[in-house]
């Protein structure tokens, strides 16, 4: 499986925030290129008259992450996306492997086109993917694929990280080989393992939720877990309206360094 790293890009475009309502949840989306980075490769989408709300974090720095995170967002923006969950689901994941081997072909070309290239060498250009996509009220599913995470506040004030990072550190955390405080600064805290674009074969993992009415959940990129803990995410994420926790969620981080783009988008469930 082919490990990647993040890198910092050169060009690319930033995302202003936006509010949207539906019956089945209210939400809002944030989006900052922070403080290092000189592009924003982090994409959204927040679509909650189709039930769907994705972020996704591209990866390939030089080699147009923003590219890959904006085809992402744009092919299931324009998907039709009608019938069951399940349905809708299905055309989810056409829709994604199509973007996968898109991302693939692109990385090859670019190998072919750099004489700087080592023979046999493919470009990534790739990025991670964080979905929920909802059914009713009732059931929603969660998919992803690399470091951005889902989370979910339930009414109670319990905070759950529904998805489980793809990422080499957290294939050592779960082995026992470093401890959580030694990967806050392991060389290979970068590396992903799972992504779009980084394999012939796309694999998303996924978790199906029953839901309750007033609870949250949060999608995210790694530009907001590097610099907060979950403590203070479910902290955040409870407090005020979905666009007053995205905001309070991006300023915290920001007031921290922000080394990398960072992306917030709230759920609130109807």
């Amino acid at each position: 499986m082919p490990l990647l790293k993040k890198e910092a890009p050169p060009s690319g475009a930033s995302h202003k925030p936006g509010a949207q309502g539906s019956e089945l949840a209210r939400s809002f989306g944030m989006s900052h290129k922070g403080h290092v980075r000189q592009v924003n490769e982090d994409s959204y989408l927040d679509l909650p008259q189709k039930g769907l709300w994705v972020v996704a974090d591209g990866m390939g720095g030089h080699e147009a992450g923003d590219v890959a995170s904006q085809l992402i967002v744009e092919s299931l923006r324009q998907a039709p996306l009608n019938g069951s969950l399940s349905d809708r689901l299905n055309e989810i994941e056409d829709v994604l492997d199509r973007v996968n081997r898109s991302l693939l072909e692109r990385g090859r070309a670019q190998a072919q086109g750099d004489p700087s290239a080592a023979a046999g060498r493919q470009s990534v250009i790739g990025s991670t993917i964080a979905l929920l996509a909802l059914e009713d009220k009732q059931v929603g599913v969660v998919m992803w694929a690399g470091d951005s995470r889902v989370y979910r506040l339930r009414r109670g004030g319990l905070l759950e990280q529904v998805s489980s990072d793809h990422s080499q550190i957290a294939t050592y955390l779960k082995q026992g080989l470093i401890t959580p405080e030694e990967a806050k600064t392991h060389p290979e805290r970068h590396i992903i393992t799972r992504a779009v674009g980084s394999q012939e074969d796309l694999f998303l993992e996924a978790d199906l939720c029953e839901l309750a009415s007033g609870e949250r959940f949060l999608l995210c990129s790694d530009g907001l877990t590097r610099h907060l803990s979950d403590a203070e995410i479910g902290q955040l994420l409870g407090e005020g309206t979905p666009q007053e926790a995205c905001q309070k969620l991006i300023d915290l981080t920001l007031s921290r360094g922000a080394k990398d783009n960072v992306t917030t988008l709230v759920v609130e469930i109807a």
